[in-house]
C-alpha cells in the first residue's frame, strides 16, 4: 500500500489531528482536509471528495468527520444525519472507483448498555441517543456497501492533544475551584487518541476489513477519568462522586459502554496499553511541560 493518507477532518478534528502526527512521525505523506476542501453540506460535494481523492492519490482514506455534539444532535437530527450518516454512504459511493483502504471512526454509542462485561464487536446493538443512532446507521451504511478494504472502528471516551476534550475541561477547571462534582455512574473505556491513531495505522497494515473496537485497556467512570487526571497533574482539588442524575442531560448515555478489543489483537498481534499509562503521557505531555 502506498504510504499516503488523506484523512478528513485532519486539520481541526481530535482523532484528525493525532492521525496527521502519527502518520507523518512514521514516514507517511499526509494530506488534512477541512471544509474549505471539502464542504459535505454544498451541492456538487460527491464531485469535490472524488477530484481531491483523485489529487492526493491516497494509499488509505481516514474519515473523522463526523456530529460529536450528543445533546444538540436530539434537538438537530437532520445536521446529525448529514454527517454521520450521508457522508459514509457518500464516502462508500465515491471510494468505489479509487484502489484505496478506508478507516472510519464510529463510537461505543452503539450499545444500549445493559451489558455489565466488555462488549465484543458481535454484540447485540441498541443505541439510546440521536448520536448514537446516526453513527450506527453510517457504519452500517460502510459495512453493507461491500467496499473493499473498509474498515470500521468503535471507539470511546476520547482525550488528546489538540482540541477540548473532557480531561483538558476537568484539569482546566481544577486550576480555579477546589472541588469538583463528576459522575461516577456511567462506566466506559478512556481512549488516547494518539494511540488510537497507532492503532488505526497498523489495522492499515494488516490490511483490516470489518468491525473493530479501539480503545485503550480497563475501564474507569467519568469520576475514576477525572481523580486520576488531577492526580497526575498534582492539583490540589477534591473530584467528588455523583450520580448521573444530579446532571441531566438531553441525550440519553450507556451506562456502562466498556469496548472488548480482541478482535483488533487477534488480527494485529497488539494489545493497547492500559488508560492511567496513556494518561500519564497526555497530562505530562500536555499540562506538565507547559
Amino acid at each position: 500500500m502506498k504510504r499516503t493518507a488523506l484523512v478528513l477532518g485532519g486539520k481541526t478534528g481530535l482523532v484528525g489531528q493525532a492521525l496527521c502526527e502519527v502518520l507523518a512521525k512514521n514516514g507517511w505523506e499526509v494530506t488534512a482536509s477541512t471544509r474549505h476542501d471539502v464542504d459535505f453540506a454544498a451541492q456538487g460535494v460527491e464531485t469535490a471528495l472524488a477530484n481531491l481523492v483523485e489529487r492526493t492519490e491516497p494509499g488509505c482514506v481516514f474519515n473523522t468527520v463526523g456530529y460529536t455534539a450528543v445533546d444538540k444532535a436530539e434537538e438537530c437530527p437532520e445536521e446529525a444525519s448529514l454527517l454521520n450518516v450521508q457522508v459514509p454512504a457518500l464516502l462508500a459511493r465515491v471510494l468505489r472507483r479509487f484502489p484505496c483502504h478506508l478507516v472510519h471512526y464510529s463510537t461505543d454509542f452503539a450499545f444500549n448498555g445493559k451489558k455489565r462485561t466488555p462488549y465484543l464487536v458481535e454484540d447485540e446493538i441498541g443505541p439510546l441517543s440521536v448520536y448514537g443512532k446516526t453513527k450506527l446507521a453510517g457504519e452500517q451504511a460502510l459495512l453493507q456497501a461491500g467496499l473493499k478494504g473498509c474498515c470500521v472502528v468503535r471507539t470511546a471516551w476520547l482525550f488528546g492533544p489538540g482540541k477540548g476534550n473532557f480531561v483538558r475541561t476537568i484539569l482546566e477547571k481544577c486550576k480555579t475551584n477546589a472541588e469538583l462534582k463528576v459522575v461516577h455512574d456511567q462506566i466506559g473505556s478512556p481512549t488516547y487518541t494518539v494511540d488510537l491513531a497507532t492503532h488505526s495505522m497498523q489495522l492499515v497494515k494488516a490490511k483490516a476489513e470489518g468491525l473493530f473496537h479501539v480503545v485503550n485497556s480497563g475501564e474507569a467512570s467519568w469520576c475514576e477519568l477525572a481523580d486520576e487526571a488531577v492526580q497526575l497533574a498534582g492539583l490540589p482539588c477534591a473530584v467528588q462522586p455523583v450520580p448521573s442524575s444530579a446532571y441531566p442531560q438531553k441525550a440519553v448515555r450507556p451506562a456502562y459502554s466498556v469496548l472488548n478489543t480482541s478482535a483488533f489483537t487477534a488480527l494485529t498481534g497488539v494489545t493497547p496499553r492500559p488508560w492511567p499509562q496513556a494518561l500519564r503521557d497526555y497530562v505530562f505531555r500536555e499540562f506538565l511541560t507547559e
